[in-house]
């Protein structure tokens, strides 16, 4: 168990300024620049991987690069408006009730993964149907690149000083600004290692090294899977919010776990459909 003594030794985080670039009444912050970086390497890596038949089933991309260029609106629109609504019904409710301004106040809460995902699903299910677009195929193309956007948004979380983690002495534990000045965990750094770089690795070791998207669903069940277990496994690490705090008077179990353990049971159920319809084309 750390001690006060210890943790108040570690350095300090350096207090940056979320605003990265400020041009006159014009002030970019970190967080918007995370979003437009992980929308457009999630894009270009989107193009190359559509552009590859040989990747798909019947050696024939099921999108083309035009259709893809059009569904990153869809794409932008279905994280931004279902990751902040997401937010309000999973951890501000109560306080949205109390002061509805409080929900177009992005910056005062933010944005939700879960609700993200919820929102990305509904705009590819409308996408796929008006431009008779396979939806596993789009599912399996938007899972590839996912992990662009978690890595580049949980950097800002890290920059901004939010998000941090729970108490510890570790060698890399950091007094975050607005953590009070006890050592915390990065846990930012942990999902952007995990949900990031790790899960994109393993999505792209399946989708080039086994080829599975000919197996349409396949990629899918591997990122909800994946993303649900590292989630998981951090939510261990990181302190959970302040106006919910550890559920059903544990000191451990948070919403960011209830939410991700469902997605576990959904991601294997995507795989082994896959598998079996795969299995049935033979």
């Amino acid at each position: 168990m750390p001690t006060a003594a210890n943790l108040l030794a570690i350095m300090p985080f350096p207090d940056i300024d979320p605003i990265a670039i400020s041009i006159g009444p014009l002030a970019i912050h970190w967080y918007g620049l995370a979003y437009v970086a992980g929308i457009l390497l999630g894009w270009a890596y989107a193009r190359r991987i559509a552009a590859n038949d040989s990747l798909w089933p019947g050696n024939r991309s099921p999108l083309s690069k035009t259709q893809l260029d059009d569904f990153i609106v869809w794409a932008a629109l279905g994280v931004v408006l279902g990751g902040r609504l997401g937010y309000i019904f999973f951890y501000d409710l109560s306080a949205v009730l109390r002061d509805p301004v409080r929900a177009v106040e992005i910056w005062n809460g933010g944005m939700s993964f879960h609700g993200g995902l919820a929102g990305t699903t509904i705009a590819m299910i409308i996408f796929a149907r008006r431009h008779a677009i396979p939806i596993w195929s789009l599912f399996d193309i938007v899972a590839a690149v996912v992990p662009f956007g978690l890595f580049f948004g949980r950097i800002a979380n890290f920059i901004n000083g939010e998000l941090w983690g729970r108490l510890t002495d570790v060698p890399w534990a950091v007094v975050f600004p607005t953590g009070g000045p006890f050592a915390r965990h990065p846990s930012q750094l942990y999902e952007a290692g995990l949900e990031g770089i790790v899960l994109l690795l393993v999505l792209a070791l399946f989708v080039y090294g086994m080829r599975a998207l000919k197996s349409p669903g396949f990629i899918s069940g591997v990122f909800v899977c994946g993303y649900a277990l590292s989630r998981i496994f951090v939510e261990f690490f990181r302190e959970p919010d302040a106006q919910l705090g550890y559920l059903l008077g544990t000191s451990w179990l948070t919403m960011g776990m209830v939410l991700s353990s469902p997605m576990i049971l959904l991601g294997l159920w995507a795989m082994l459909r896959a598998r079996r319809q795969a299995a049935l084309q033979l």
